[in-house]
Parts: C-alpha cells; sequence; structure tokens
C-alpha cells in the first residue's frame, strides 16, 4: 500500500526527515470546480473530496504542502490544494505554481470565502494564529493550526478560539506533530489505570542551538520593501506599529512582539504529551527563570524553565535552552527530553521503542515494560486530522481545550518572567494574575 512508504513504525520518522524524502518536484495538481461550502453544522462524507487552503507561505508551510501533495499524490487521498495565501507575495506565488493552487490570495479573508476551500492550515508567525482560527472556525472551514496557538501576549485571544471552536462542530489540530506518538496515549491509559498511584511531578524539555537569525531564518530578499508585493501593516497585525525592517519581517523568530522562544516556540511540543498523560486543566501558578544567555542578538529567551503548579497537587518542570542540544533524543524528537512521570507507586518513562515502569521504594508492583506500537509520523498526523474532518468527530490528537491548557501555561511562564514574579490564575475569573 502506498501509505507504507512513510510509515514509521520500525524507526521514528522526524519533520526534516519527512521533508527529504517528500521534496521531490510537485506535479501540477487539478482542481474540482464547484462550489463545496461546508458549514459547521455538516461534515464530509468519507470520501468527499476536501480543499485545502494554506494562510502562510513561509519556511514551516513547505513540510504541510508537501505533505497534502504527497497524500493526494501517493497516497490517493481525497484532498486538493486549493488556494494559498502571504503576506508577501513572491513566497505565495512560488508556493502556487509548485503545488498548483489555483487561488491565490494576500489577504487571508479573500481564501476564508473561497467556497473551494473547506480546511485551511495556518503557518503564519504567532500572533497572527488566533485570529486567524476564529475567523476560518466562523467561516464554517476546519481548522490545521501551527504551534504555538497564539502569541504569549494573547492569553484572551486564546480564550476565546477556544471557545469558538467549542461552539463548532469543525475539527482544530494543533501542529504539535509528535501527539501521533502512540507513547502519550499509552502512557495515559497507564496513569489512569492507576499504575503509578497518585501523579505527583512530572518533568520534560527541550534543548537544541538556534539564534533563529540568518542561519535558521534567511532573508528572502534584503531590499524588500512595503508594497503591492509585501504587506507590511498585515505583518504588523495588533503588534506595535513599526517602521519597515526587513529582519523583523523574515526573522520574525528573534523579536518579542511576534514569538517567545523556547517557551512558546519549543515546549508546546514536550509539554502538550506530559498535560494529557496526566489528564490536568488549567495551573494554579508557574515559576520561570531564564534570559538571553548566548544570543544577545535576538529579544526573546534563549534559555527558559518553568515549574507549573497544578490544583491536583502536582508539579510539572520544563526545561530548554537553544545554546546546547543535548540531550538529541532521536527517537522521541530530536532535542526533546523524555518525559518522566512520577506518582506515588512509581514513574513512568521512555527507553528506546518501550515505555518502562519503575516502582517507587516501598512499592509492592513489580517493574514492567510495554512495547510502543508506533512512534511519530507526519503523514499519519495530517490524516488523522482529515479524518476527523470528515467524520464529523472533530476531537483530533491535539485538541483545541488540550492547547488552551498548555498554552496558558506558556503564557503564565512569560508573563511571570518579564515581570519577575510568579504568575498565578484565577479559575472563577479564568484569567492569568502576575
Amino acid at each position: 500500500m502506498a501509505d507504507k512508504q512513510l510509515s514509521n513504525n520500525d524507526k521514528g520518522l522526524t519533520r526534516r526527515e519527512f521533508i527529504h524524502r517528500a521534496g521531490a518536484a510537485a506535479a501540477a495538481v487539478t482542481v474540482t470546480s464547484g462550489s463545496r461550502t461546508r458549514t459547521a453544522a455538516r461534515a464530509a462524507g468519507a470520501n468527499e473530496r476536501l480543499g485545502i487552503g494554506f494562510i502562510g507561505c513561509g519556511g514551516r508551510s513547505g513540510a504541510h504542502f508537501k505533505t497534502v501533495h504527497w497524500l493526494k499524490t501517493q497516497a490517493k487521498e481525497a484532498v486538493d490544494i486549493v488556494a494559498a495565501c502571504d503576506a508577501y507575495r513572491p513566497r505565495m506565488q512560488q508556493r502556487a505554481k509548485a503545488y498548483g493552487a489555483a487561488k491565490s490570495y494576500m489577504d487571508y479573508r479573500d481564501l476564508l470565502a473561497d467556497p473551494n476551500v473547506d480546511v485551511v492550515c495556518i503557518a503564519t508567525p504567532d500572533h497572527h494564529h488566533g485570529y486567524q482560527a476564529i475567523d476560518a472556525i466562523k467561516a464554517g472551514k476546519h481548522v490545521y493550526c501551527e504551534k504555538p496557538v497564539t502569541h504569549w501576549r494573547q492569553f484572551e485571544l486564546t480564550k476565546r478560539l477556544a471557545a469558538a471552536v467549542k461552539k463548532s462542530n469543525l475539527a482544530f489540530q494543533l501542529g504539535t506533530q509528535g501527539m501521533y506518538d502512540d507513547a502519550w496515549a499509552q502512557m495515559k491509559k497507564l496513569v489512569a489505570d492507576g499504575l503509578i498511584g497518585r501523579p505527583v511531578h512530572a518533568e520534560c524539555g527541550y534543548f537544541r542551538v538556534g539564534d533563529w537569525g540568518e542561519r535558521g531564518m534567511p532573508i528572502d530578499d534584503p531590499n524588500a520593501k512595503p508594497g503591492p508585493a509585501l504587506n507590511w501593516e498585515a505583518f504588523l497585525g495588533d503588534m506595535p506599529k513599526r517602521p519597515f525592517d526587513v529582519s523583523r519581517f523574515f526573522r520574525w523568530r528573534m523579536y518579542e512582539d511576534y514569538a517567545g522562544g523556547p517557551s512558546t516556540d519549543l515546549f508546546p511540543h514536550c509539554l502538550t504529551p506530559v498535560l494529557s498523560i496526566l489528564g490536568v486543566g488549567m495551573p494554579s501558578m508557574v515559576v520561570a527563570t531564564g534570559g538571553k544567555f548566548r544570543y544577545q542578538e535576538r529579544e526573546i529567551p534563549d534559555t527558559f524553565n518553568m515549574l507549573i503548579d497544578y490544583p491536583q497537587k502536582l508539579t510539572v518542570a520544563v526545561l530548554g535552552t537553544q545554546a546546547n542540544n543535548y540531550p538529541a533524543t532521536a527517537s522521541r524528537g530530536a532535542g526533546q527530553r523524555i518525559p518522566v512521570i512520577r506518582g506515588w507507586e512509581g514513574t513512568l518513562t521512555i527507553e528506546k521503542n518501550e515505555i518502562v515502569f519503575i516502582p517507587a521504594q516501598g512499592s509492592k508492583k513489580k517493574a514492567q515494560r510495554f512495547a510502543i506500537e508506533h512512534g511519530e509520523d507526519f503523514v499519519g498526523y495530517w490524516r488523522k486530522f482529515l479524518d476527523c474532518c470528515r467524520s464529523g468527530r472533530p476531537e483530533t490528537l491535539s485538541p483545541m481545550d488540550l492547547a488552551y491548557h498548555v498554552q496558558t501555561s506558556l503564557q503564565m511562564g512569560m508573563l511571570g518572567l518579564q515581570a519577575g514574579k510568579t504568575a498565578c490564575f484565577d479559575t472563577a475569573k479564568e484569567k492569568i494574575l502576575i
């Protein structure tokens, strides 16, 4: 079968490995004509074609375009790439031409008005995600949104998006593709079944090297200027109005107006599975430390550490730096620290392709090992999302309610670090208090 070509049951297939393997020149895609507007009350049939519109055509979007193209041409999935949108016209035109998108737009609202778009993939700078996702939901589109779900300053927007998705019957999936890894679902069940006893502590993290400067985010055109081909005002969005800066436009991850560094760029990958395993909601308080310990030219921290306390009387420790990449654990995502979940009666962690249970001191339980069914698979992650879009079952592998809990913790960490204070969460008022 065609889908077995990109299976990673025997060894993990990382996003970068997939990009290299799926990087053959894209063939033109024939776009089905006719109106296929979808409302929140109606899901597509099991075999109905889905039109995909891409909002954001920068570097990260490349993996999404290639994945959807592969699903259509190789796996024969009923999908079409029908539209592309970006505030920078050359980038948008390049993607549209390479993948045969029938329409291209510089305003994402025009893309959402396109009746041939059933699903949107959002891969724009962080501060646009929430607004574009809300508008997509209102337009009756299913949403695949890159992490983080919102910018670290946008808690109220995160709350609004969570409410909008909850009211809809539409699928929403966050771009934490590691959630396809069956280790997390298996560990979640083991915890729910009481194997470790009452959870009390967990730790995870993300370690990599990268300043997000020229090496990580090259400037496409040093001579680019605002005008018909570059919409600077659209890029700025709700962030402070500033004169055009070619570095800000192309290397936006270096700046606090548009990104958050390890906290919101990397930690969604490692914190999402841990909170899913534990089944917790909003934290009670968050303490964060860190700062610019290596890359002084950027505005955001390169090193970030958090302690998150939950009302269930457990703590989650999240550690990370972009100054050093040890441990580079390729088996569960390069740079991610293997999570450790501790309970009163024992601990769960991962060794290679097995979940390991280590009894606590004094426990009568015996050590156990559980084979992990399958690892991360970017193609599989997209396929599961499309299945949700068609079936009318909007519960994806990384749903909005989980994204809301994860992002609130990360937002509390960033806000607390900036203020040099502990951040607390008022559950009754659903507000962050610094």
